[in-house]
């Protein structure tokens, strides 16, 4: 698959040579803002056509990934190829323009987009919910290590369930998985709901509702199962904060409903409403693709250190306000595609090669949930319990290089120590997530591999700027997740600052290095969910 010119003029141009420093006690930084620059101008580039997986976008995003590390001489990673196929089914769904509600106080009506976003995952042409009875469930949440089940005493079969985005506060402000909607749909389909509804609520979700409208809408994909989904609920999907009020004062529920779900007496609430809706289906199966290269260790070949970013994004959508419908992701990530490829880089650059093996994983899907990182974990190329690590990469920081530096879920595993290490040698700051309530831990690559008990880790830049301060650093993270975040507007250009990126790049090439010379396997810390999983997979 050949890209069109200037794609070509940017992979050969503005190169610049660095040898990474063999001794790993001072943080090396061999990659460059420049050289990641260069390949975001390519990723994030119109002619991708927005890098949607089953398009002809993704034919030209993995050409040129694949071109990338074979011009660096890696190894293809799966078994002389550097793609592994992801099967997949595409479901392009158009729902009812109205949700119906009735009974209650009065009859409500719906809109599409405005009000909600449904979608289906069964694999039919056509999925119905005639009167479904309605059920407030709280958080949708069954945790027993909490003490907590929403669903206690509840046959919901048959019947549609409203829940609150986010958790009840099991770890304070620190969002668990429970909190994640994913885990949502997963229970309730558990427990039988013939549909479900996840209230939004900006602060709680972390985002705000044009990301439901923008992420929801056309061609959803999932992976290939073979009960079709048919286990899965009907409806899946979100409701507005103020449709939901309404919906629920028209039951005679008023007052902070947050407040209500988390009262540790909760029990859910019949509503005494019915909901009608419908989705037409046309459906598509087909192939995407991981890609894939190696580097094989000098002395310990059998062991992989991988790394990770997702090379998809949402593809051609709705013109917005300025008539742009290509929606680039240069941030998102076509920024983390581009530091692998120049961490790829480096680490064929280095003095002493590792004596582990070293793995580059650009992996399809994330955007349709995690769908690439979840069918490698399930289906991997190399032993999970020869696996030392996961280092992920997505959507870094474009506002500059940071006094401090955000590990996603600190406290998880001992990889933290490792970037304590190198982020002290050049004077960082560490910090946890800036936003622990929106669970960013669940929210990326690296979670697929951390289900399966491989120690993951994601991070990104703080928020005080070297350049401009802690105020203005802030600001730049809130601007981008308000106005560009699975927008349009996500688009390269020539003054974007990489220098944050090639930041948190450096960081995690230094303890992939590190990793690779050693013998010893991180592990887990006490009282992580994913202790147990992996001394399982190591015999422990």
């Amino acid at each position: 698959m050949k890209l069109n010119c200037y794609c070509y003029l940017l992979l050969f141009s503005g190169i610049v040579f660095f040898t990474a420093c063999s001794n790993q006690d001072k943080s090396s930084k061999p990659i460059t803002p420049d050289d990641i620059k260069s390949h975001i101008a390519v990723l994030a580039n119109d002619s991708l056509m927005g890098r949607k997986p089953f398009t002809e976008g993704e034919n030209r995003t993995i050409a040129y990934i694949s071109q990338q590390f074979k011009k660096l001489g890696l190894d293809p990673g799966n078994n002389g190829s550097y793609y592994q196929e992801v099967p997949m089914v595409e479901i392009n769904g158009t729902p009812s323009e109205t949700m119906e509600i009735s009974g209650g106080k009065s009859p409500l009506i719906f809109h599409s987009v405005a009000d909600y976003m449904v979608a289906t995952r069964q694999e039919l042409d056509k999925v119905d919910l005639k009167n479904s009875p309605l059920v407030f469930a709280g958080y949708g949440v069954v945790a027993p290590e909490y003490h907590w089940n929403d669903y206690a005493g509840l046959d919901v079969k048959g019947k549609t369930v409203i829940v609150l985005v986010n958790d009840p506060g099991f770890k304070g402000d620190t969002m668990t998985y429970y909190g994640r909607w994913t885990y949502k749909y997963e229970e309730a389909a558990r427990q039988g709901a013939a549909g479900v509804i996840i209230v939004h609520q900006t602060k709680a979700a972390s985002y705000p509702w044009s990301v439901v409208s923008s992420s929801f809408a056309g061609a959803k994909l999932y992976l290939k199962q073979n009960d079709k989904h048919l286990s899965r609920c009907k409806v899946e999907g979100w409701i507005t904060e103020d449709a939901a009020k309404k919906l629920l004062a028209s039951a005679g529920i008023n007052g902070d409903m947050r407040e209500l779900a988390r009262n540790k007496d909760f029990k859910a609430v019949p509503l005494n409403m019915n909901l009608s809706v419908s989705i037409n289906n046309k459906l598509k199966y087909s192939v995407s693709h991981n890609v894939i290269a190696t580097l094989k260790g000098s002395t310990q070949p059998g062991e992989y250190i991988i790394y990770t970013a997702h090379w998809d994004h949402l593809g051609i959508g709705k013109p917005d306000a300025k008539g742009d419908s290509i929606y680039n992701g240069a941030v998102d990530n076509a920024d983390g595609v581009a530091s692998l490829i120049s961490m790829a880089k480096a680490f064929t650059e280095v003095k002493d090669k590792p004596k582990r093996s070293i793995v580059f994983l650009a992996v399809t899907g994330e955007e349709q949930g995690l769908l690439g990182s979840e069918y490698y974990s399930t289906h991997p190329v190399y032993p999970l319990n020869k696996t030392i690590a996961d280092l992920n990469m997505d959507a870094l920081g474009n506002y500059g290089e940071t006094k401090d530096v955000s590990i996603t879920g600190k406290g998880q595993n001992d990889l933290d120590d490792y970037i304590e290490k190198f982020a002290k040698a050049d004077d960082l700051v560490i910090t946890g997530d800036q936003n622990p309530g929106s669970g960013s831990y669940y929210r990326s690559d690296h979670f697929s591999f951390a289900k399966v008990g491989v120690p993951a880790l994601d991070m990104n830049n703080g928020t005080i700027s070297k350049a401009h301060g802690a105020e203005w650093g802030k600001k730049q993270q809130e601007s981008y997740t308000a106005n560009h975040y699975h927008q349009a507007s996500d688009n390269y250009s020539a003054d974007m600052d990489a220098s944050g990126m090639a930041q948190i790049a450096n960081l995690l090439f230094n303890v992939g290095y590190q990793l690779s010379n050693e013998t010893t396997y991180p592990g887990w810390k006490n009282g992580s969910e994913f202790k147990a999983v992996r001394e399982k997979s190591l015999g422990k």
